[in-house]
């Protein structure tokens, strides 16, 4: 898990981050052929270095990956209006996808070829609330177990000075891939 920062160097970061990104097939989905035969981690560090494509739902709610590793996984979000509930804060959901995702990549990276994995449950505890006077925060995934058939993780979300906004846990059941039809 990263230590806080302060936000100029996040935004650099993101900024790196983005340019491979984009600079990349931009957003979309792996192809069969691109992931067959690859262990998660190596899926994850490809969308890093711009060689696979993005999920879409990360222009959608403005965030990205900024790293990964072995059991671990960050993301970074920029909190928007556009993310804002009636009461005047950002809706819990996108909490929720934030940490979700760190949640689930870094389950991923523990994926050996041909294993899978898909949430289970997910438990996510709001502690403070969140507006756009906050520019950043990061979502920090981390495995707790992986075995044959289930993975567990928890993730936190903190902006740069450290703060946490909410922090949650993950069960993922863990399976065979089915191989890839040719016809």
């Amino acid at each position: 898990m990263t230590k806080p920062n302060n936000l100029q160097t996040w935004i650099e970061q993101e900024r790196a981050m983005r340019a491979v990104m984009d600079g990349g097939p931009g957003p979309g989905v792996g192809r069969p052929d691109q992931v067959s035969g690859k262990t998660g981690l190596e899926i994850m560090q490809a969308m890093l270095r711009g060689e696979f494509p993005y999920p879409p739902i990360a222009q959608t709610l403005d965030f990205l990956l900024i790293d990964v590793g072995p059991g671990h996984a960050v993301f970074q979000g920029t909190p928007g209006l556009a993310h804002y509930n009636p009461l005047g804060t950002v809706h819990g959901g996108w909490f929720a996808t934030l940490l979700d995702s760190a949640l689930g990549c870094a389950v991923h990276t523990m994926m050996p070829p041909g294993r899978g994995y898909t949430t289970a449950e997910l438990g996510v505890n709001l502690v403070k609330g969140l507006t756009t006077k906050v520019a950043r925060v990061r979502a920090e995934g981390k495995v707790i177990h992986c075995g044959r058939q289930l993975a567990t993780a928890e993730a936190r979300l903190i902006g740069p000075d450290g703060t946490l906004y909410a922090h949650a846990t993950t069960t993922c059941l863990v399976f065979e891939v089915p191989a890839q039809s040719k016809t």
